[in-house]
Formats: structure tokens, sequence, C-alpha cells
């Protein structure tokens, strides 16, 4: 595959060093590990927000209305410290990998395009919704929030669609180390943009869901048993439980993809270096000396689930060159990792389906409550594991069997200094972001008097 890169490229692999290859993976990884937790609130809050701002008016509980100007307000701050973040990787990535967007940018520019309007409608139209409030008429300030809704899902779909790109190129050629027939639209709507889209906007609904349900759930441990904390609670966990058991689908159609499209990948999530039919499912272990030890095996499982036939070949990490192959453990470790806290949610999940069928008073359980909080953490973890998993193992290649990672990297000195620079920026914009979220939790709701409406949904014994 190097013979087709262009004679650039190779000179930029002969003038990187270690050290600033190093920095600038870090950094990426930093970068984008922090932006796609603030993303995901991007894509389910607005619409969280919006169903209980819709309730309030539906119901006259003012309850609802009281938690939906409250997490508006959250949602503005979260938008400026991702649109701060957003900006920062949209730089890294021209800064730090030239042989990428210098070569391929005309290929999967069209989503960077796409991502920019959906970005600069969602800071309009989120504006007016923050400063329409008792300004606009109810339904007027409610429609002001569906670009928002749109623009913050069609923003991430574009994204999504350039990283899965990136894991199946498409949409051009190569012709003696060049590019040649550019189809856009082809790079876009690649093969794995199905799979990693859904999943990713399924997991973002269980971030904000479980993360803004863990805020209540903590609060109802201290005694705040209100209808407020009760609300703000039952809300986003129930969005957040409904997506656990299809993000287990989803998931499904996703290994299955990457089982046919990307085998090295799937050994390594599996530790299997040899190939094999009725390859066994491991569960734990570490790879030592080119074998993985210590696991737990399920016997045919991974053929069964990879393939739907228990006796299926699977490729084994053997099928590649050594320098071909990703690191084992880091890969195995982080999709065991995600499927572990999938799991563990899809569990609290159920227990929650049936405490509200039949032991609705439960649910100020103590021990309920702790399970529901953990699971705000949980469905943080499960994301970056899952997002640790796709790009480490791409490893060696930035976009699959084309482009080396190395060979994309920035050549110029000062790499290093940059990482430096970027943690310094992240530490200050994570404790500002902390800071002013959690003085918006201390705020107290507005005061209401007692009504009809606000009677009681469930028992507090």
């Amino acid at each position: 595959m190097e013979s087709l890169l262009s004679p650039s490229i190779t000179y930029l692999a002969e003038a990187a060093t270690p050290g600033d290859f190093a920095a600038a993976r870090i950094q990426m990884a930093l970068s984008l590990g922090w932006h796609i937790i603030i993303a995901s609130f991007g894509v389910a809050m607005p619409a969280i927000t919006l169903f209980m701002e819709w309730r309030g008016h539906r119901t006259g509980d003012v309850h609802y209305r009281l938690l939906a100007r409250r997490w508006a307000r959250a949602m503005g701050v979260l938008f400026a410290v991702g649109a701060v973040s957003g900006t920062v990787l949209s730089f890294e990535m021209g800064l730090l990998w030239p042989g990428l967007m210098g070569t391929y940018g005309q290929v999967i520019g069209l989503p960077f395009t796409l991502e920019g309007f959906a970005f600069f409608i969602e800071a309009i139209f989120l504006g007016i919704y923050l400063y329409g409030w008792d300004r606009l008429s109810a339904r007027a300030h409610m429609w002001s929030a569906v670009p928002v809704l749109i623009a913050g899902i069609v923003g991430t779909f574009c994204v999504v669609s350039a990283n899965a790109w990136m894991n199946q190129p498409r949409g051009f050629d190569l012709v003696d180390g060049r590019i040649t027939g550019v189809d856009p639209l082809g790079a876009m709507f690649n093969p794995a943009t199905g799979p990693q889209s859904v999943h990713m906007m399924v997991a973002a609904f269980m971030v904000t869901g479980f993360c803004m349900a863990a805020v209540y759930a903590v609060g109802m441990l201290r005694g705040r048993t209100d209808r407020y904390h009760r609300l703000g609670f039952l809300v986003p966990f129930t969005v957040a439980a409904v997506m656990a058991p299809v993000q287990v689908g989803v998931g499904d159609w996703a290994a299955h993809h990457v089982a046919t499209h990307q085998p090295v990948k799937l050994a390594a999530m599996e530790g299997l270096y040899e190939t094999q039919r009725g390859a066994p499912l491991h569960l734990g272990g570490v790879a030592i000396d080119g074998e993985l030890r210590y696991a737990i095996e399920i016997p045919n499982a991974l053929s069964l689930l990879a393939h739907w036939d228990p006796n299926a070949e699977i490729a084994g990490l053997n099928t590649v060159p050594a320098d071909q192959r990703p690191p084992v453990n880091v890969v195995h470790w982080s999709f065991q990792l995600m499927v572990g806290a999938g799991f563990a949610m899809l569990a609290v999940a159920a227990a929650f389906a049936f405490i509200w069928r039949w032991r609705r008073g439960w649910l100020t359980n103590r021990w309920f409550l702790r399970a529901a909080a953990l699971c705000g953490p949980a469905a943080v973890l499960a994301l970056e594991a899952g997002w640790t998993t796709t790009e480490v193992g791409r490893q060696p290649w930035v976009v699959y069997g084309v482009l080396r990672t190395h060979d994309a990297v920035n050549t110029a000195p000062g790499l290093r200094t940059g990482l430096v620079v970027v943690l310094v920026v992240y530490t200050l914009l994570t404790v500002a972001t902390v800071y002013v979220l959690r003085r918006l939790a201390r705020d107290k709701p507005v005061p209401v008097a007692p009504r009809e409406s606000d009677v009681e949904t469930f028992p507090v014994p």
C-alpha cells in the first residue's frame, strides 16, 4: 500500500520523529475524547429539554418548565465549551495531520463543510431559544428549539461519517499516488456510516440521559425527594433506559460490520492470534508474547456472534504482518470495558422497568438510586472505551489499508510544546465547565404553590 502514497507523504514519514508522532497522537486522543462527551449532550439534551417544556405546557405542571429552563441554561454552557473544543479539533486535523487532510481533504471535505453549516444553525437558534424565554409565545419558543435539535444530530452525523470513511475509505481512486475520480457523496455514505452513526446517536442519548439523571439521583440520595427532583431523575433516566436495549442490537450490527470489513480489528478486540473455525469468545485476558492468557473462553461464541454460525472461520492477527496489527491489549480491554459497562447499564434499565411496572415504591430505594447514579459515569466510560476501540483498532492506519498514521503526521517542530499547551487549555476548560455547571445546580428553583397537577406520580416510603 505504501507504494501508492505520494512522494510528499513518504517524505513526511521519513522526517517525523517518534516524540512528535507520539505527541500528535496523544493530543488528538485528548481533544477527541474530551469533545465527544460534550458533543453527546449536543445531540440528546435539546430533545429531552424540549420534551420537558412541551409537557409543562401540556399538563400545566410548573416543575416540567422549571427543569426545562434550568437544562436550557446548562445546554448553553455546554454548547459554548463544545464550540471551543470543536474549534481546537478542526485546527488539529490540519496542523497535526497534513498528510491526511492535504491529500484526502477533497474526498472528505463535504461532511466537514455540512457540519460547519449545522454548527451555525445550531448557534443561531440556540441563542433565540435561550433569549426567547418569556419573550416568545409558548408555541414559537418550542419551535425555535427544533432547529437546535436537528442541527445537533446532523452535525454529529457528518463528523461520524468522516470517521467512518477512515474505517471504510470510498469515493476516490489512487492512480500513481494521486487522487482521482473523487465522489464526495460516495465517501460520506460509505459502508461504515450506517452502523457507526446510529451507534453514536444511541450512545449520545444514553450518556446524556444517564448523566442528567445521575445528578438528581444523588440529590434524592441526600433527601431531596420532592417532585422537582423526581421528575428530573425519571424523564432522562427513562430515555436512557429505553436506549440501553436498543444499543445492544445496534452494537451487534456494528460488530457484524467489523467482522466483515475489518477482520484484523475484530481479532484485536478478541485477542485472537490464530485463524480458526469455531472461535471462542474471550472474557478478560492479557496479550503476552503473541498469546492471550488468563482469559475465560466461551467455545464457538465468537463465530456464532460474528457470522451466526458456530463453526464459521474467524481471521486471526496472524493474517497480517506484525507491523500492521493494532496494540492488542488496548483494543481488547477497551472493547471489554465498553461491553461490560453497556450490559451493567442494561441490567439497571431492566431493574427500572420491573420496578416501574410492579414495585413503583422502590424507585426511591437507596440501592437503586446508587446504581442509577453510577450509570452516569458508566455511560461516559462506555463511550470513551467504544471510541478507543474504533480508533486504536484501526491502527496503524489513519485511512484503513491506504494511509498509515505515521505517514500523515506533521513534521514541523513544536508538536510536543503544542501538547503541553493543549493540556493546560483543556484543564482550564474542564475546571471552568464544572464550576459553572455546579453553580447552576446550586441555584434554587423558583418556589411554586402546590397545585392539582403536582400530584405525586409514585409514593415515597
